[in-house]
Parts: C-alpha cells; sequence; structure tokens
C-alpha cells in the first residue's frame, strides 16, 4: 500500500534536522498546523498527514472496523513513520491525537522519542474521581446530533470548541474544516474519540513529555490536563494563555514558543 498517498503525507522544512510529526485532531487535517509550521520548518524537518477519512487522505481506504478504535488511528501514525523510516521523531498531537500518540509511541517506542501533547484528553467522560469534563448523558446527546445531522451540529459546535467568540472566524474555519469530511467517517471518529477512555495508556509513556492546556477549554478543562501531567512522570505542564480547544489557530505565538522550548531542550 502507498502509505503516502494514502495518508496524505507531506515532507518540508530542514532534512538535516530532527523530525517532527503534526497530527491533527477530530473533524480536522494538516492545515490545521499552517500557523506553527513557520516556527519549525527552518530547524526541523516537518511530516504532515492527515489521518484515513479525513482531509486528503484515500478515503477508499476507510475501515469503520480498522477506525472505531484509536489503535486503527495509531497503526496510521506508525505505517507512517515506517515508511518514512523515521527514528526518535517528536509527534505533536491535537486534541485525541495525542491519546493516540501514546498509543503510537508504546507500539513502535523506536520510531517516537518524545510527545507533545497539545490539549489532550484521555477521557471525555466524568468518572468517580475524575472530571473530563461531560457526564455520559452529554455524550450521548452531543454523539446523537453529530449522527442525525452532521452538518447543524457542526454549525452549532465548531464555534463551542473554538472558542474566541470575538473572532468568529476562527469557528467558522473549523465548521468548515468539519463539513469538508465525509459524515459517515466523521461519525465513526467522533464516537471512537469521545467514548475512548485512554487514562490506563498513560502509564506506558517513557518519553520526554510536554503537556499544553489552555486556560479555559470546554472540551479539555485544566482538572484534565493536571491529570495527564500526574499521570506520566517526568512530563512538562505548560498552561497557555489561551481560550478554546486550538490554540495552535486561537494562540499560535504561545503555542509555538512552548513548543519549541521543548524542542530546543531534547537536543
Amino acid at each position: 500500500m502507498d502509505i503516502a498517498r494514502r495518508n496524505n503525507v507531506a515532507v518540508t522544512g530542514n532534512p538535516q534536522g530532527p523530525t517532527v510529526v503534526l497530527a491533527h485532531g477530530f473533524g480536522c487535517d494538516q492545515n490545521m498546523w499552517r500557523l506553527t509550521l513557520p516556527a519549525l520548518v527552518e530547524d526541523y524537518r516537518v511530516v504532515l498527514f492527515d489521518y484515513v477519512g479525513s482531509g486528503r487522505s484515500d478515503l477508499a481506504a476507510f475501515s469503520e472496523n480498522r477506525y472505531g478504535s484509536l489503535h486503527g488511528y495509531a497503526r496510521d501514525v506508525v505505517e507512517v513513520c515506517e515508511a518514512l523510516d523515521l527514528r526518535d521523531a517528536v509527534f505533536v498531537g491535537h486534541s485525541v491525537s495525542a491519546m493516540i500518540g501514546v498509543l503510537a509511541a508504546d507500539a513502535a517506542p523506536e520510531r517516537i522519542g518524545a510527545l507533545v501533547m497539545v490539549a489532550p484528553s484521555p477521557r471525555y467522560i466524568d468518572d468517580d474521581g475524575y472530571r473530563g469534563g461531560f457526564s455520559a448523558q452529554d455524550i450521548d446527546e452531543l454523539l446523537a446530533s453529530l449522527e442525525s445531522n452532521y452538518l447543524g451540529w457542526s454549525t452549532v459546535m465548531a464555534p463551542v470548541i473554538m472558542g474566541n467568540p470575538e473572532r468568529p472566524e476562527l469557528g467558522e474555519e473549523l465548521k468548515n474544516s468539519f463539513c469538508a469530511t465525509d459524515p459517515d467517517m466523521a461519525r465513526v471518529f467522533a464516537r471512537t474519540t469521545f467514548l475512548s477512555d485512554s487514562r490506563d495508556d498513560l502509564k506506558s509513556v517513557k518519553v520526554p513529555t510536554l503537556v499544553l492546556e489552555c486556560s479555559e477549554d470546554v472540551i479539555a478543562p485544566r482538572e484534565v490536563g493536571a491529570f495527564v501531567h500526574r499521570a506520566i512522570p517526568g512530563s512538562t505542564l505548560v498552561t497557555l494563555e489561551a481560550t478554546g480547544h486550538c490554540p495552535h489557530l486561537s494562540a499560535p505565538e504561545a503555542t509555538n514558543e512552548a513548543i519549541r522550548s521543548f524542542l530546543a531542550g531534547l537536543r
């Protein structure tokens, strides 16, 4: 299989520098990293890709059986790394991709040498002693709305997820990204994302890890960032002065500074 075509892989930046892999979240594609790229391309080799079912990936490769689990998306990551023969790459994952990166690093530790988790959440549903930000009923209603009227759900939820109501163009961009995704494939990814519980998987992380949280985020509240930080010994937690769930779009300067500082410490 042509992995590069399947996942719309793009490689840019400094071919002599360390490799950074940028992985998008639910309903997005690699274009969401366009404000991060300028901060990395001079010093780092940067790999971008789209998960199958997103962006310009090969939609014919989509399988509900494979992508009904985060492990299926992690296999995408590992196969991209293998196709490029990456070693000790830094995996930067936004939202659910942070947990996908954890699974990929565990499956192929020689490929991924560090993690940057941007607005991560190992579980979205509240549990005893754990605040994920949503009740089980909240998630059931969210998924029911998404499955019955995906375009309507996108119009309503994109501005909520993005935050920053004073900058409506950001919410509009996320809505357009959601709406460009095949609804049937988005439904599978949404169910896989919002019903996931990756808390135990955090115990497997043995690589340097940066946890980036936002000061206000309705999808991943600060209690979640604190939980992830505690669960990964030696991890670094940085709270960005940013609102919403997509700081690489709403606060790119602060996000890029935090990522570059972490990367510099690895060299």
